[in-house]
């Protein structure tokens, strides 16, 4: 791939010379969805797949972006003088995030760049795309600037650009996975004050298969950041008679002896999610380090089943894809991931099970919602690097 990118550069930037490539990856939520900005667990981790860049300084502050997956677009131009959210800029606003957010912490961007990205995530697929190119394009600043930022950094200001140019109320998750993923690990995550273990994923037998459903969506016009207002409100209403920071600070039993105090009841069943699928991680990761792949398996199940109807963020095609996959013999486990209203689910399937399960979920699939869905077997892979 680097090759590719590189020859690609020449051809839109005119020569090569001083350019250097990156890589970051996309991440997969195993379980914990919607719980990263509640306080509670979140258990992800990297793939091997995910967002190539070239990069070369520029000898004054223009900005020139090329993306391989919209060649029609061309190359945009910005400028380090003119750091805003701009609609005409589409995809651009999230390196153009970053180098604002990195100006914001105080780190001095002193040259423009010429940058080309290739991304083979799908895109608007739930895999954190916009993430992904958030911390290469963080990487690429602190390497080519000598800045040393460090990886959990590189997280927070990839966050703090989405939520502060990009408008998207998201938690720390998708940054964190991405910029600290670790080859054959999962990331169990503490939300609440960014504590973290690495957990090997050891499925001797099986493989994790993405389905994505194909159907787009954008994070910032998708009722994400609803949700995340309905919780704050259900936090206040418990906060008011009980001294707790966030919704992950409750265990099922306290939930159900305080929920009452929620008179909201969409409210209530989304506050009810956050509280449970936090508890249904820190069992999930439990089970993992007991070798209980199938209580693994199970946890995720319910997952799902909360997601649907509790803090409702399936839909039907996300439905269809894990009510399907629960029908196929070998499979362990199956649930959306990610935001939701689109995007992916994420299965663990027996080895042996794996073409039956892209036969008959596919099929189904496509009987059902009347346009196929892709199938991506994958395996987990390292953080951000220089190639």
């Amino acid at each position: 791939m680097k090759d590719i990118i590189i020859k690609k550069f020449a051809e839109v930037f005119g020569d090569a010379e001083g350019a250097e490539a990156f890589f970051a990856p996309g991440r997969v939520n195993l379980i914990g969805e919607h719980t990263d900005y509640n306080g509670g667990h979140v258990f992800p981790c990297a793939l091997t797949i995910g967002t190539y860049a070239v990069a070369r300084k520029r000898e004054d502050n223009k900005l020139r972006f090329y993306s391989m997956n919209f060649e029609r677009l061309g190359i945009i131009e910005s400028s380090l003088d003119n750091l805003e959210p701009d609609k005409e800029a589409g995809w651009t606003n999230y390196p153009k995030g970053v180098i604002w957010a990195f100006g914001e912490k105080g780190y001095k961007i002193n040259c423009g760049f010429d940058i080309l990205l290739n991304g083979n995530i799908p895109n608007g697929s739930g895999l954190s795309s916009s993430a992904s190119v958030e911390v290469v394009t963080g990487y690429i600043l602190s390497e080519m600037l000598g800045l040393g930022v460090s990886n959990q950094e590189l997280a927070l200001i990839g966050q703090f650009s989405e939520n502060n140019f990009n408008g998207v109320n998201c938690g720390i998750m998708d940054q964190f996975a991405i910029a600290m993923g670790k080859k054959d690990n999962a990331i169990f995550l503490d939300t609440s004050d960014l504590s973290f273990e690495y957990a090997p994923i050891k499925l001797d037998g099986a493989k994790i298969v993405i389905s994505c459903s194909n159907k787009k969506r954008g994070l910032g016009d998708s009722k994400y950041n609803e949700r995340r207002t309905e919780c704050e409100e259900a936090l206040k209403a418990i906060q008011s008679g009980m001294g707790i920071n966030s919704l992950g600070d409750l265990d099922e039993e306290q939930f159900e002896q305080v929920k009452s105090v929620i008179k909201d009841e969409d409210q209530r069943k989304r506050a009810k999610h956050a509280v449970y699928e936090n508890q249904r991680t820190i069992k999930a990761v439990s089970a993992l380090k007991n070798n209980d792949i199938e209580l693994f398996g199970k946890l995720m199940n319910e997952s799902h089943v909360s997601l649907r109807d509790d803090y409702e963020v399936t839909g039907e095609e996300l439905d269809t894809l894990v009510e399907e996959a629960w029908k196929v013999d070998g499979v362990i486990g199956s649930r959306m991931t990610g935001a939701g209203f689109g995007g992916c689910t994420v299965s663990i399937v027996k080895d042996e099970a794996v073409g039956t399960f892209i036969e008959n979920v596919g099929k189904a699939y496509k009987d059902r919602i009347g346009y196929a869905a892709d199938f991506y077997v994958v395996e987990i892979g390292s953080g951000p690097c220089r190639l």
